[in-house]
């Protein structure tokens, strides 16, 4: 595949996600703008895209918005990623009765991975996107995914990411089960000041689903905050599992 190739999925998927960002239509000058293309590259890839049916051009306003065919493509990814509703139930529920940060992640090969995430309506928070990554072998929810594994396979990640990912994601592997070990224990993880100064998470690995996906919900939010609510934390996680999943 030629970079060129690359540089124009990438841009297909730039604007998309910037659509998803800003939910409402935009023009041809604000995507060359925001997204930093050349203007006739930017109006040569909107154009292409409203030809192949999946965003709308209006005409009076001069400006693209997606088509339903974006959303009907999608749907499918509830059940795909979650195995069926339940997952999202749970979340809705944790995030109900808690109203902190709460999300869903999976593995995606070397890293731990948000898939859903909740936001807390509080005004000390800590930001998280779908899509967004973290180093498997770092991060608590990577860490919580790694608890799911074998020995055997925990090991051979291990390698591959000190082999491959920058040396701030390496990890020592006594080290690395030892922190393991005691998720296995305690059937949750609570990681602290890890990626972000003053922000941690407890997350729990939920019971597998469908397609046998290993999923980690997590609540996060201020270190402070947490350690205040840790048993009322995990006991509405546990309620939630209890309730949605089993």
């Amino acid at each position: 595949m030629t970079n060129s190739s690359i540089k124009s999925a990438k841009r297909i998927f730039e604007v998309l996600e910037y659509f998803e960002d800003v939910k409402r239509p935009i023009s041809l000058k604000e995507v060359a703008t925001k997204c930093d293309y050349p203007t006739s590259s930017a109006a040569a890839l909107l154009k292409s895209m409203a030809m192949l049916g999946y965003l709308f051009y209006d005409s009076y306003n001069r400006t693209y918005m997606p088509t339903m065919r974006i959303a009907q493509m999608g749907r499918w990814l509830d059940t795909g990623l979650f195995g069926d509703s339940a997952i999202l139930a749970l979340v809705d529920f944790v995030h109900g009765k808690l109203d902190e940060l709460v999300s869903i992640s999976t593995q995606s090969d070397l890293h731990a991975q948000y898939i859903h995430a909740l936001q807390t309506s509080k005004r000390l928070r800590f930001e998280v996107k779908s899509g967004d990554v973290r180093p498997l072998a770092i991060a608590g929810i990577g860490r919580t995914l790694l608890s799911g594994h074998t020995d055997v396979e925990i090991e051979r990640l291990l390698r591959r990411i000190n082999a491959v990912c920058p040396k701030e994601e390496h990890f020592e592997l006594n080290a690395l089960m030892k922190i393991v070990n005691g998720i296995r224990r305690d059937g949750y993880m609570f990681s602290k000041h890890i990626i972000v100064q003053d922000a941690g998470v407890i997350a729990v690995l939920l019971p597998k689903r469908d397609f046998g996906r290993d999923l980690v919900l997590g609540v996060g939010g201020p270190v402070s905050r947490l350690e205040e609510r840790q048993d009322e934390i995990l006991a509405c996680i546990r309620e939630g599992i209890a309730r949605f999943l089993t």
